[in-house]
């Protein structure tokens, strides 16, 4: 097994924490379905913010998801002047026998601009 990185976004349609809750949960069960991972090839997660999202802690919908034995921690993205508002990003580690390439980094709706050159 090797530790590979996966990336992935998604653009909340407004800062409340039900709904940031339901996004996070979707971004993080499309990293696992489409990488062929489960609870247990998770290693570590990190969660960054948009400044303009404050309802919740996103690392929230992974424990309501029953992620509950993984370091996770979340942090505030750089306030940079035309960004992209009101956006969850991750960065997870995990355990897998893809190669890099094989790696799916998952962009949701209007994230996926972030990254067109990756984004699923």
């Amino acid at each position: 097994m090797a530790v590979r990185a996966v990336r992935g976004a998604v653009q909340l349609e407004r800062d409340e924490a039900g709904h940031m809750g339901e996004q996070v949960g979707a971004l993080l069960t499309a990293v696992l379905e489409r990488n062929g991972l489960s609870t247990d090839d998770l290693i570590s997660i990190w969660f960054t913010a948009t400044p303009d999202l404050h309802s919740d802690f996103p690392a929230a919908a992974a424990r309501r998801l029953g992620i509950t034995d993984v370091p996770l921690i979340c942090a505030q993205e750089l306030d940079v002047e035309g960004a992209m508002p009101r956006v969850v990003r991750i960065l997870a580690h995990v355990e897998s026998d893809k190669p890099r390439s094989g790696i799916a980094h998952v962009y949701l709706g209007a994230a996926a601009a972030l990254r067109k050159d990756i984004a699923q």
